[in-house]
Parts: structure tokens; C-alpha cells; sequence
């Protein structure tokens, strides 16, 4: 065999595809795969935010803050330092949560509650089951807090086994602009409107830290002019029939004062009844609700019934709303959000009518990559999204913890996915548990460096802070678990 001459004959295949590539080089696209408005089959496409981007095309903000020194007053005697843009934290907008972590610790009074409301990063409890963890590892609490009725990640959540029936209607905020009812905390409402088969739904806890029972498994349930409704489940050897009561805009009926390994309940002549979920918690200690939805970008929000809210909010109290969005946001083609600075803006000052007093938190954008001129690189829109979600944080006197930057900063997605083990999916988008485990990390730390400093800063202080008082609208009362 004549080896030399294929070898050459190789040799210049070799060179006339490579000058070939060098020449026809700008004639290529930039990126080896364009991208669709939304390219993932399970993302629903918000038609708020398509609306948003076609009303302010084209409108840029002026850059007027990033030079700003943001200074605080002094609250309760507490007054953290100033700070840059560039390392915006805003915790001193989370003191009268911190002050409730301080009371939970040091005398073993109350509880606090969050409500974190996310995409797919959050999908199947990701991140919000282990901030939950770390939470109620160092102020006490059991339970997964509120879990829907039905989901489409029920089968991937692992912090509690979650099973249903196939005949639920269901309305999501993010399908259905004018709902039959008002919307749950969730942005779900769900209707047992099957007459001819019985509705029901399955909850199972698993070997979770701090969840491992069903602590007090409480129903919530909106108003209707059906007063025939019923549940029924089983209790040992005893089927339990409890009638609902649907008189006022959220309704609640503890179908269990002890912890439960598991229940299943039937939904009978319920029908016309919004149905939200349930709530599995202890009452006392830490505990934070997961609301995610895939294809979510935040502006749903918006949505929220306020009366409907504030009686969800006199029920379950929260302390604390995160949000965690962005990764729906990147792939619109603009490298301006001034839009969705502008909305984002809108939809906490909606939430603060909704939940007065509660604390706000913004968790912004992870990394992205995207292959350009056949190379990964971080995502030329993960930057400016970033920036214009620390912009509507500091706007609207939230705090702001800055993901892209704690997990690495400009090319971090690519470490995360590549370094053994990985942290993230060959989607370059999304953790994997391993990396829902360490943001959910990245997160509590800095709340907690907030709080730790908080408490220095409370030593420090002239007087005592006045009790944590909320809005006089609101009259909190421990009622979740009323019937």
C-alpha cells in the first residue's frame, strides 16, 4: 500500500477545507443554532411580555444610575452602609425580616414565611427545596409549605411524592387572562368539574430533611354559591367526610391536627369550587412555598387578585417574596430591557399592594452560554438583563442577589457544565441538582451575611426596635389551620 500517497492526498483535503472555511468565515452566521422566540416545548409563551416588548420597542432608559450611591435611612434604629451599584445588595430593605429571623432565633417566638416565585430554574423544588433546608436548619420548622393541586413537575419534585387525578380543570395565570375565579398565591386555580368521576389528589412525604411527615395538611379553597362540596379521605381504618364552606374569598379546613405520612383526598359534588392546593407545615420555624412555572417571566404576577391576596396573606403571613426569573427573558432578540425594567418595576409595586410590608427580594438571571463563531461564550443578553433587574431592585426598594456574579461571572455556565462533576445541563441554562444545591447555597449566604450583620448593627442602636408591624389593612391571625 502506497501510505504516502493518501497521506498527502489527506494533507490537502485538510488545507482546501481550511482555507475554504477562512474565506466563506464571514459569510457564516454568528451562531451556529438561531434561536426561536422560546424554543423549549415546555416553555408557555407570556403573552405579557410579548405585549411589553411590542409597546416599548425601541425605548432605551438612560444609564443614570450605575455611577449612584445608594444610601439608606435609618429604620428601627438599623442603618446599613452605603452602597455602589455595583455591589448592590439592598439588605437593609430586608430588616424587618431579618428582625423576625432575630426573634425566632434568640427567644424561640413566631415564624417566618417566604414565598418564592419562580421559572424552570426553581422547577420541581430546584434551589427553593435546599434554601428551604438550610433555612430550617438554623430556625426549626417542618414541612414543604403550599404544593398545588396538580403540576406539571410533579413527577420531578423530590421533596414530596405528588400524585392526581386526570380530571382537573386547571387555569395558570400565564394561559388565562380573565380567570372564572381569582387566581391562588400559586397562579393556579383548579376545579373538581368532573361530575361522573370522583377528583382526587395524592400526597406523599419522603425521607426530605425536615420533611419527612405531612405536618397538618390544611386545604385551601376560594368562594363559591356551591354549598355542597365535600372531602373525604381515609384515616386508619375510617373514611373522614368534611363539608366545604366556600363563603369567603379563600377558605381554609385542616383535615388533620398531627403529622401524616401520606393522604389522599376525594373532591366530591365540589365542583364550581376554586380548588388551590394544600399547606404542609409545623407552624413553627422556617418555611418558604415554591410557586414556580416553566415559561414564567414574572409579568403574570401582575395579575394577582389584591383582595384575593391580602386573605391569602392573612392566612399564611408571609415575611418574605423572592423572585427568580430571567432565563424565559433572554432569548428576545434585544439587548435593551428597558421594558422589562419598566414592567418589572409595575409588578412589585403590585405585590407590595397585595402583600403590604413583606419584604422583597430580586434573585437575577444565572449565566447563559451560546455558541458563537463556534465557541461557547456567556450570552451577550445575560449581562444587560441583569443589570436592568439590579435597576428595578434598587427602584423599588428590594434586595438583590446577584446569581450571574456569585456563580462565576462572565463564562461560568460553561465551568459549571463542563467541570467535573457538572452543575449544570448541556443546555447551558439550567442546574442540575447538584447546582440547584449550590445557588440555593450562594443565596442563603448572602441572606444570612445580611442577617449577621443586621444583628451587629442591632447591637449598635440607640433604642430598641419597635415590634414588627404591618400594614393595619391586613389582621394577621394564625388561621391556616382554621376549618
Amino acid at each position: 500500500m502506497n501510505t504516502s500517497k493518501y497521506f498527502f492526498q489527506t494533507l490537502i483535503v485538510v488545507i482546501v477545507s481550511g482555507l475554504s472555511f477562512l474565506a466563506f468565515k464571514t459569510f457564516l452566521p454568528k451562531k451556529i443554532f438561531t434561536e426561536s422566540k422560546l424554543d423549549s416545548k415546555n416553555v408557555v409563551v407570556d403573552s405579557l411580555l410579548l405585549e411589553a416588548i411590542a409597546e416599548d420597542e425601541g425605548e432605551v432608559l438612560e444609564d443614570s444610575m450605575a455611577k449612584t450611591v445608594i444610601d439608606y435611612k435609618v429604620v428601627n434604629g438599623i442603618q446599613f452602609p452605603p452602597e455602589t451599584f455595583e455591589e448592590y445588595t439592598g439588605n437593609q430593605y430586608l430588616a424587618t425580616f431579618f428582625e423576625k429571623l432575630f426573634q425566632l432565633e434568640t427567644k424561640k417566638e413566631g415564624n417566618v414565611r417566604v414565598a418564592y416565585f419562580g421559572d424552570s430554574m426553581t422547577d420541581g423544588d430546584l434551589i427553593v427545596k435546599d434554601f428551604r433546608t438550610y433555612l430550617q436548619e438554623k430556625f426549626g420548622g417542618q414541612g414543604v409549605g403550599f404544593v398545588n393541586i396538580t403540576s406539571e413537575s410533579a413527577s420531578s419534585r423530590s421533596s414530596i411524592t405528588h400524585e392526581f387525578s386526570g380530571n382537573w380543570k386547571t387555569q395558570s395565570y400565564l394561559k388565562v387572562k380573565r380567570p372564572s375565579n381569582p387566581f391562588g398565591v400559586n397562579g393556579h386555580v383548579f376545579y373538581a368539574n368532573d361530575t361522573s368521576n370522583v377528583a382526587w389528589v395524592k400526597y406523599k412525604a419522603n425521607k426530605t430533611r425536615f420533611a419527612s411527615e405531612l405536618p397538618r395538611p390544611t386545604l385551601f379553597y376560594g368562594s363559591s354559591s356551591n354549598k355542597e362540596g365535600k372531602v373525604f379521605y381515609m384515616s386508619g381504618a375510617d373514611t373522614i367526610v368534611k363539608k366545604l364552606t366556600p363563603n369567603k374569598l379563600v377558605n381554609t379546613i385542616a383535615l388533620s391536627e398531627g403529622n401524616l405520612k401520606s393522604i389522599k383526598v376525594n373532591f366530591k359534588k365540589a365542583d364550581s369550587i376554586p380548588i388551590y392546593g394544600f399547606n404542609f407545615d409545623d407552624g413553627k420555624g422556617a418555611h418558604v412555598d415554591n410557586f414556580s412555572n416553566r415559561g414564567n417571566s414574572g409579568l403574570p404576577i401582575g395579575s394577582f387578585d389584591v383582595a384575593t391576596m391580602r386573605a391569602f396573606h392573612s392566612k399564611l403571613d408571609y415575611d418574605l417574596i423572592v423572585l427568580q426569573y430571567g432565563a424565559n427573558v433572554l432569548n428576545y432578540g434585544s439587548l435593551n430591557y428597558g421594558w422589562y425594567e419598566k414592567r418589572m418595576t409595575k409588578v412589585i409595586a403590585h405585590l407590595k399592594e397585595c402583600f403590604p410590608g413583606v419584604a422583597i427580594l430580586i434573585v437575577s438571571t444565572a449565566d447563559k452560554s451560546t455558541k458563537y463563531d463556534l465557541e461557547m461564550k456567556t450570552d451577550s443578553a445575560v449581562v444587560p438583563l441583569n443589570t436592568a433587574q439590579k435597576r428595578y431592585a434598587i427602584k423599588s426598594e428590594s434586595s438583590f442577589v446577584n446569581m450571574y456574579t456569585l456563580m462565576g461571572g462572565d463564562g461560568s455556565m460553561i465551568q459549571w457544565v463542563e467541570q467535573e462533576p457538572a452543575r449544570a445541563n448541556k443546555d447551558y441554562t439550567h442546574f442540575n441538582h447538584r447546582g440547584a444545591k449550590q445557588a440555593a447555597n450562594l443565596i442563603f449566604t448572602q441572606l444570612n451575611q445580611g442577617y449577621e450583620m443586621y444583628k451587629e448593627l442591632r447591637k449598635k442602636r440607640k433604642k430598641p426596635a419597635a415590634p414588627v408591624k404591618k400594614d393595619s389593612v391586613i389582621v394577621n391571625k394564625d388561621s391556616v389551620y382554621e376549618e
